[in-house]
């Protein structure tokens, strides 16, 4: 059918198995200034839509109910799958994972697409937006518990080129570079971060960030990588290398940290001595 008769039925079943009455699916398909004729459209939009789904529509006072089983409806089963993931996350991360797969599995562009334009779904669109943002982030962090931490920084890389205001997706890139014995590229994307949000919006990274950076800082973050030996001549040719980088560090961030930088990397060659 066209838009309006799609809009009846993306309304039915936003509130599946609930009963919609008449008046609101009025207000959502036409406004606050419905024609005389909305009430007979309806009626004719919900003939339609009962021949096309074969019954599943009932009509119940004040208005009208669709009927759905569980699993039949993508969104409705995405939520689900992201509920079940997050309270497994931190007792099997593989079964969150493979949830979460499942969930994204079930995505296949904006929700509501071809109605996006009507003001009465922009709120669910939204919220299923951030709900699919959410669960991309939960995904990355059953990666991490699983320890896939170089297999997500590339896509951690796009995501916050896209995203730069997501300050858990700079969290689970700043991590992944940890824990990929990347700890000047993790320090880099805290600096990033936090320019910014100071261009964007004139504010600091949240406590926990900042947490998270003097982590990194004092090489304590939870779970942390497993000790990787690097040869003396490598750690050598970097500090040599990366001093513009190692003055750009100093200026952003104070002498002090500059020195535990320094200092970290004076101990990394004397282990290796």
């Amino acid at each position: 059918g066209g838009p309006k008769q799609r809009a009846v039925l993306a309304h039915l079943l936003l509130h599946a198995n609930e009963v919609v009455s008449t008046d609101a699916l009025i207000d959502d398909i036409w406004g606050e200034t419905p024609p005389e004729a909305a009430r007979n459209s309806l009626q004719t939009y919900i003939s339609l839509l009962r021949k096309a789904l074969g019954g599943r529509i009932e009509a119940r006072s004040p208005g009208y109910v669709i009927h759905i089983d569980d699993d039949e409806l993508d969104a409705q089963r995405f939520e689900r799958l992201v509920i079940d993931a997050r309270g497994s996350l931190g007792a099997d991360p593989s079964a969150s994972l493979r949830a979460l797969q499942d969930a994204h599995a079930l995505w296949r562009g904006t929700p509501l697409a071809d109605l996006a334009d009507e003001p009465s779904f922009r709120a669910e669109i939204s919220r299923l937006e951030e709900l699919h943002a959410a669960a991309i982030e939960d995904r990355i962090a059953a990666q991490l518990a699983a320890g896939n931490h170089a297999q997500v920084i590339g896509e951690l890389e796009n995501l916050v080129r896209r995203n730069p205001l997501r300050e858990r997706l700079w969290a689970h890139l700043i991590v992944a570079l940890y824990r990929s014995s990347r700890q000047a590229d993790a320090l880099d994307a805290y600096a990033r971060l936090r320019r910014t949000l100071a261009d964007e919006l004139g504010i600091d990274p949240s406590p926990e960030l900042k947490r998270l950076h003097e982590q990194v800082l004092a090489q304590d973050v939870d779970a942390p990588v497993a000790h990787v030996a690097q040869p003396v001549t490598e750690i050598k040719v970097f500090l040599i290398a990366d001093v513009r980088g190692y003055t750009r560090f100093t200026q952003e961030r104070g002498d002090e940290a500059g020195a535990r930088l320094a200092e970290r990397f004076a101990s990394l060659t004397r282990e290796r001595v």
